[in-house]
């Protein structure tokens, strides 16, 4: 596979950062206070009406939906497709409400193929869990519900919510010293430190924290432009890599799936660029399954397949 020739484009920003954040933060803590007050069945009324909303006034993010919906479908999206779009978007920042409040009694949730993380855990190893913008990300601490010791973290990009992420970290400021923050100089250094003590790092590796270069692959049947850099950092660290997707399946059903895609550790170092490309072909047909197989769960409300205004790898 050859690498893509060089976009068009002056900006060197991911077009997901250059989208304003929307909502609104005395809203946002309405809604947590109603979510805690009234418990999640009676207040998903309310989140029905909030994902109508967004439907009707949120044109850009409607499009965006409509055209990813068209290829995973394999069929014209229709209005109610958009809206189970929309809604199954809003039910699962809603339910972050109660995972953050460690509600996880309230979930009926299904882990498929996590022994080899508890395997690794109990040997100290570290590894990366490369997630997408699919299904709630917050799943994964479901993981250590029954291993406390299980050490967790998330390596993510807070710049484009912090109206949303300032509103839940307030339902429990513990949960969220968990998170290290992308773009900033010690984010490597941190990261490599918590793997060294045994963590599993996750990140969600669909889009770049900040510049970056990219490599186009196919995705849903036309070329898309994914960003290296969690790739290049995996390969450089040496660590096991794991596909991750905690995929909402309705009512109160999660499904959690793991998928080994490559295990660095040990091996000795070869082309470097040979084997950012190789993880992140396996990464990509990993997310193109999953895609199919939830596609209500893709939450990348923009045009993922529009070329990115940055350097191709």
């Amino acid at each position: 596979m050859t690498p893509a020739p060089p976009t068009s484009g002056t900006s060197k920003t991911p077009e997901w950062l250059r989208r304003k954040e929307r909502g609104n933060i005395f809203w946002l803590s309405v809604m947590r206070w109603l979510s805690l007050l009234l418990g999640r069945r009676l207040s998903r009324c309310v989140v029905y009406g909030i994902a109508l909303y967004f439907l009707l006034a949120a044109r850009p993010a409607r499009k965006a939906s409509r055209a990813y919906l068209k290829r995973v479908l394999q069929r014209p999206a229709g209005w109610l497709d958009l809206y189970r779009h929309i809604l199954t978007f809003s039910t699962t920042i809603h339910d972050r409400i109660y995972l953050l409040n460690n509600r996880y009694d309230l979930f009926d949730i299904t882990i498929f193929d996590a022994e080899q993380l508890h395997a690794m855990h109990t040997a100290g190893k570290g590894c990366f869990l490369f997630g997408a913008h699919l299904g709630s990300f917050e799943m994964l601490r479901s993981i250590a519900r029954d291993n406390p010791s299980l050490k967790v973290c998330i390596a993510m990009n807070l710049e484009n919510a912090h109206q949303l992420n300032d509103s839940l970290a307030a339902i429990n400021p513990g949960v969220m010293l968990d998170v290290i923050t992308l773009g900033q100089l010690d984010a490597m250094i941190a990261i490599h430190h918590r793997l060294q003590e045994g963590a599993m790092v996750g990140i969600l590796a669909d889009r770049a924290s900040g510049p970056d270069k990219y490599l186009e692959l196919p995705f849903l049947g036309s070329p898309a432009h994914f960003p290296t850099g969690p790739f290049r950092m995996a390969v450089m660290l040496r660590q096991p890599v794991y596909f991750m997707a905690g995929l909402y399946r309705g009512d109160n059903r999660y499904d959690i799936h793991f998928e080994l895609l490559a295990d660095f550790s040990g091996l000795p170092a070869a082309s470097r660029q040979d084997e950012v490309r190789e993880l992140l072909t396996k990464y990509v047909a990993a997310l193109e399954c999953h895609c199919r197989a939830a596609p209500f769960n893709w939450f990348n409300f923009y045009d993922f397949w529009k070329s990115a205004d940055s350097e191709t790898f």
